[in-house]
């Protein structure tokens, strides 16, 4: 499998934690961002960082954008500035653009543009928020559709020291055990508890106290099982 290259155009925070996690996976990635500082900071975290103006398309020529499989547009509040960068890599006919947006107006304007990928993490956060804030015992979730969705959920008290039998996830609840995540008492270098993946759970798995579930189901089943069990 050939080495994914991405270049990510903007470097604030959103943008360098998505540059630095490309670049942990073993991605090579290109960062462009117009401010020196900001450039200086992120430029050993990465394969490439430049300081230019990705909103001329002679400056992303001179770094060879095209040669990249993925361009991220990851620039903050100026949305003039994400429009121009826009412009330009669909002028350069990237392949593929993800770029951020904020609010459904700017999503409008740049899919009549013809960009078809999309990043908002302010409405991410806010949907994970209330979720949280609603259910306490979801940790993290991934909507599906016709309101499914895997969970992770804190273990509910009243089925902890049962058998994964007794508890009768699917004929009781309608949903399914993917796996478990079990929070050990031992710590880590870094003083953080040991973890580990239960794989596939036997019937005859005990849940500890510690224990937190991934689930699949409707939403509406896996709030049931929660609350039943609290």
């Amino acid at each position: 499998m050939k080495n994914e290259k991405f270049a990510v155009i903007g470097a604030g925070h959103f943008g360098s934690a998505i540059a630095k996690a490309l670049s942990g996976k073993g991605a090579e990635v290109l960062v462009i961002d117009s401010t020196l500082s900001v450039i200086q900071d992120i430029s050993d975290d990465v394969a490439y960082a430049v300081c230019a103006d990705a909103t001329s398309k002679r400056a992303l020529e001179a770094e060879n954008i095209t040669d990249y499989d993925t361009v991220i547009i990851a620039i903050g509040n100026d949305f003039e500035a994400r429009l121009l960068c826009a412009a330009n890599l669909l002028d350069l006919q990237i392949k593929s653009i993800v770029c951020r947006t904020l609010g459904n107006n700017q999503k409008l304007i740049l899919e009549k543009m013809g960009i078809k990928k999309f990043l908002s993490p302010e409405d991410e956060i806010g949907t994970l928020l209330a979720e949280r804030l609603m259910n306490p015992n979801i940790l993290t979730y991934l909507q599906l559709p016709d309101e499914y969705k895997i969970a992770e959920v804190i273990t509910p008290s009243q089925v902890v020291g049962m058998t994964i039998d007794e508890v009768n996830f699917r004929n009781a609840y309608r949903i399914s055990l993917i796996t478990i995540r079990r929070i050990m008492n031992d710590r880590n270098l870094y003083n953080l508890p040991e973890e580990h993946i239960i794989g596939v759970p036997e019937n005859s798995e005990k849940v500890e106290d510690n224990d937190i579930f991934v689930l699949f189901g409707k939403s509406s089943d896996i709030d049931t099982f929660i609350n039943a069990n609290l």
